[in-house]
């Protein structure tokens, strides 16, 4: 009896470890942990869809009950391992936490996990979707968690770790799943076309690639799905029809487009993808991903870089990157698709032409400081050095002749109040008024007096005593 088509995403999935496709470290941290005898009670396994969780733990827990194990490469053909991986095994249990989320499913699991295993050597529970568990069911598995029997494995797989408690990550040994890149997932379709005898483009694995986001089952689904609708021979337009992507060239040209300020041509390009029924969301996904290259491209050289076909600054580039991040919104919840779409395409253009306040200041800085301080200063040119202009020999100065300088003739005090020009009237001398000696006291003398009149008696005296009062008597 024929058992029916298979999925190329169940008919490829890995049985070895070896097999995974970019999660190396993963499967270097298993292998060393089954090789050295270090092996947990628990494991966390985190990571987006179609990367390999549910694979892997599979993967797992046949490379731990396997007849000659714990081995990091377990025979496939022995009828235990075929078994686990086919989900027949009775000591190898899947559960879905998102239907099996309750208190009553999780006391169920505890009373069955005292009971030994039947056939291998440790009784493993794969719990799929763990954050799917209600809080009372979390508290459940608390306790079996922190203290298993020695003959039970748990292994709990999640798509969203921050629904899973605190309390169950200290439990656990947490490995992450990245996503997988669109290189590798692309080599991987290829090779498997090439064992399905069928003849893809390079441009449309990576299209596929593009579309999978990550998941390898996802882009073997798109695959499987391609080969119904194409056939044996799958083109890059096949692609882009079926799923309404744009093709390479339609996004390159809405890039430099952008870059160029071109705002007719992103309205024509705008009308045209509308009119070919193109996924605008996509479309705009993958224009953030060719800013994105250029924005790395201008980082690494420095500040500028014309990978969007006109040249662009950093910032410029941040600004529409982050417009066009902003856009995302719009596109889903707004009314008129296409409408929010070319806003979102004008809005960076202008984003990415508008200077920054911070650099116009730092402008004007550089101005303000290149002005001249004082009057008859000639302005500096703040952008152009001036050219360095050759001057001109001098002279050589005459030798310097030790000669005597006549000194000007000094003229007397005498000389001097005496001199008087020509056409001024005659200085009278001023009339003396005799003063009467009586009448003079020391007391009636002002300070600044009396310190000139100390002076000059002790130069005409030439005496150092003190003076007195009486001495002017």
């Amino acid at each position: 009896m024929s058992t029916g088509y298979q999925v190329i995403a169940r008919r490829w999935r890995p049985k070895q470890f070896d097999e995974l496709v970019g999660q190396e470290h993963i499967v270097r941290t298993l292998k060393n942990a089954i090789g050295q005898n270090r092996l947990a009670h628990a494991y966390l396994f985190v990571g987006p869809r179609g990367t390999g969780k549910t694979t892997t733990a599979r993967i797992f827990a046949k490379a731990l009950n396997c007849e000659n194990g714990p081995s990091a490469t377990p025979d496939d053909n022995s009828p235990l391992c075929k078994a686990i991986m086919e989900g027949s095994c009775m000591d190898v249990v899947e559960i879905d936490g998102a239907s099996n989320n309750s208190v009553d499913n999780i006391r169920d699991l505890r009373e069955d996990s005292q009971y030994t295993p039947a056939q291998g050597r440790f009784k493993i529970y794969i719990i799929d979707e763990v954050h799917m568990l209600s809080a009372g069911a979390f508290n459940a598995l608390l306790k079996i968690l922190e203290e298993p029997p020695a003959h039970v494995k748990f292994i709990l797989a999640t798509t969203e770790i921050n629904k899973v408690p605190a309390t169950i990550h200290s439990r656990c040994q947490r490995f992450e799943f990245r996503p997988i890149s669109d290189e590798k997932i692309a080599e991987k379709l290829g090779q498997i076309a090439q064992a399905e005898k069928i003849s893809i483009d390079a441009d449309a694995l990576a299209s596929v690639a593009r579309l999978a986001a990550g998941g390898m089952r996802d882009a073997q689904s798109i695959l499987d799905q391609l080969i119904s609708f194409c056939g044996e021979k799958i083109t890059e337009k096949d692609v882009t029809e079926v799923y309404g992507l744009a093709s390479r060239q339609q996004v390159d040209d809405l890039a430099k487009a952008l870059a160029a300020a071109d705002y007719a041509g992103l309205v024509a390009l705008c009308d045209t993808l509308a009119e070919e029924g193109k996924d605008l969301f996509r479309v705009l996904v993958d224009l953030q991903a060719r800013v994105r290259d250029a924005l790395l491209k201008a980082v690494r050289t420095q500040n500028k870089t014309d990978a969007l076909g006109a040249p662009m600054r950093t910032e410029q580039l941040l600004r529409a990157l982050d417009v066009l991040h902003k856009g995302e919104a719009a596109l889903r919840t707004g009314l008129n698709e296409k409408v929010n779409f070319e806003v979102t395409l004008l809005k960076a253009v202008e984003e990415a032409r508008t200077k920054p306040i911070d650099s116009v200041l730092k402008d004007l800085s550089d101005i303000a400081a290149s002005l001249p301080t004082e009057a008859g200063q000639k302005k500096i040119e703040v952008f152009e050095q001036p050219p360095a202009q050759a001057s001109e020999p001098m002279d050589e100065p005459p030798p310097f002749e030790d000669t005597e300088i006549e000194e000007p003739p000094q003229e007397s005090f005498e000389d001097a109040v005496a001199f008087k020009k020509p056409d001024a009237a005659p200085v009278e001398p001023p009339v003396e008024t005799p003063i009467d000696p009586a009448s003079v006291s020391w007391d009636n003398v002002p300070e600044q007096l009396r310190a000139i009149l100390k002076d000059r008696l002790h130069a005409s005296l030439g005496n150092p005593r003190a003076f007195k009062p009486e001495d002017l008597h």
